[in-house]
């Protein structure tokens, strides 16, 4: 198939903003957040238009309500997980002695054997372990509060974000009119199928996973509580928030929980037991009751290659490729779908081969 000219300037076009990421990906972050806020919110601000509300005042009052509520919730939850979570820390060296004590216990050989097994010297790899973690979050402290980038990034989100916002849902629809009248007219409506596709698979699984979290975070928090677990509310938290990552969620918070409440009571079963049946009842849930609902069978989106988009463009491109990695691997999904139709469509017009008779 030979390659049209407005073909040509498309790719040089899409070459051109992906080096342009990687060379600018340090000041990427306000807008960025900026674009993802104006996303999720242009559907209400279109809805407020539709009802006779001038569009940049609609702009204006949702951003500024979203960033309220945002800032409201912080202000609650920030001193409450702070404690909650200095607490912890403060008792991170008595768990860890616990979980050291346990492991070179004489009473539980298999214990000792199976870590020994695993991680060498017991003893030995534990304070490993400890010295590190020590060292990492006294640096990351560090870094945090003395590194001025930081702060600048900070000021920058708080600042740029809600500008950035309010423009991009201000002129959507004119750019997305723009775009669209650019595209080459033979291939305009197959593009514009694509991009509902796509757009339909961000929206759903953003929209449909944002809930699930919510719900599985105050699910954990509260039963990791009503059991009787220390920092049940803080784990449940983490775990309905790393659950945006598929099945990574329940583990980790399963292994928190487990860690936590062998430090504190000992190896017993029954609550380890009882631990796990939250955890499986958790990732019940959400697999057979929330994502069926909130997602649905139209988000076609895998969660092996989910992670594997987390994992790759956090590594490459840090909090910024976190938030870049869902569109790009719903539009990957997309494209690689879209291509197979193509190709199984083409093969299968194609007169078959003549057959050989000998």
């Amino acid at each position: 198939m030979r390659m049209t000219r407005p073909d040509a300037l498309l790719i040089v076009a899409i070459a051109v903003v992906l080096a342009l990421l990687v060379l600018l990906r340090a000041i990427l972050l306000p807008f960025v957040v900026g674009m993802a806020l104006a996303y999720l919110l242009d559907p209400f601000v279109s809805r407020l238009e539709r009802m006779g509300v001038n569009r940049l005042a609609a702009a204006l009052g949702i951003v500024g309500l979203y960033l309220l509520g945002f800032g409201v919730l912080i202000l609650i939850a920030v001193p409450v997980l702070v404690g909650e979570l200095s607490v912890f820390v403060d008792g991170l060296p008595r768990y860890v002695a616990r979980l050291q004590a346990l492991m070179l216990d004489p009473m539980r050989p298999w214990l000792g054997k199976i870590v020994a097994d695993g991680l060498g010297d017991a003893e030995k790899s534990t304070g490993q372990l400890a010295t590190l973690g020590a060292a990492w979050i006294s640096d990351s402290v560090r870094s945090l509060l003395s590194g001025g980038q930081a702060l600048i990034s900070i000021v920058s989100v708080l600042i740029v974000t809600p500008i950035v916002a309010v423009y991009l849902i201000h002129d959507w629809k004119q750019m997305i009119a723009a775009l669209d009248d650019r595209l080459p007219e033979a291939h305009r409506d197959t593009v514009r199928a694509l991009f509902r596709e796509i757009d339909d698979t961000i929206s759903g699984f953003v929209r449909g996973q944002s809930l699930i979290c919510l719900i599985l975070a105050l699910y954990y928090a509260a039963a990791l509580t009503l059991f009787g677990l220390r920092h049940g509310v803080i784990i449940g938290l983490i775990t309905g928030v790393v659950s945006f990552i598929p099945y990574l969620g329940s583990l980790t918070g399963l292994l928190l929980s487990l860690c936590v409440a062998i430090a504190e009571s000992g190896l017993h079963w029954t609550p380890i037991l009882l631990i796990a049946g939250i955890f499986l009842v958790g990732q019940s849930l959400s697999d057979y009751v929330l994502s069926p609902y909130f997602i649905g069978r139209r988000v076609n989106l895998n969660p092996v290659w989910l992670m594997f988009a987390l994992f790759a463009f956090g590594y490459l491109f840090g909090f910024v490729g976190l938030l870049v990695a869902v569109p790009i691997a719903a539009t990957i999904g997309v494209l690689i779908r879209f291509a197979a139709r193509e190709y199984t469509s083409i093969a299968s017009d194609l007169p078959p081969p003549p057959s050989r008779t000998g």
